[in-house]
């Protein structure tokens, strides 16, 4: 387990937007698992077949898929709804 401050968040514009355009309350649910993440790495589900080095968390209805880009760095990937998240990371990603 990390401790807290020892880690940095990376992510996009786009990701930053479509949080910013959410609800208070979803928000408060993604800042918790944001910071969740960034206080113990092996928290989210590590994913498979040609997603595999990523991971994803829940966060109320959405899923966070993430990865460790170097030392004390979480990058956010995608951000959505479980129904299209991991196609989304796909097409991210390809």
């Amino acid at each position: 387990m990390t401790r807290p401050g020892t880690c940095y968040l990376k992510t996009t514009p786009e990701i930053q937007e479509r949080i910013s355009r959410l609800h208070p309350a979803i928000k408060k649910k993604i800042k918790d698992a944001v910071q969740t993440i960034l206080k113990d790495h092996d928290i989210g589900k590590p994913l498979r077949n040609e997603l595999e080095g990523l991971r994803s968390l829940r966060a109320g209805k959405f899923r966070m898929v993430y990865r460790f880009d170097k030392p004390k760095t979480v990058s956010i990937i995608a951000f959505g709804p479980r129904k299209t998240i991991y196609e989304e990371t796909l097409r991210l990603l390809g």
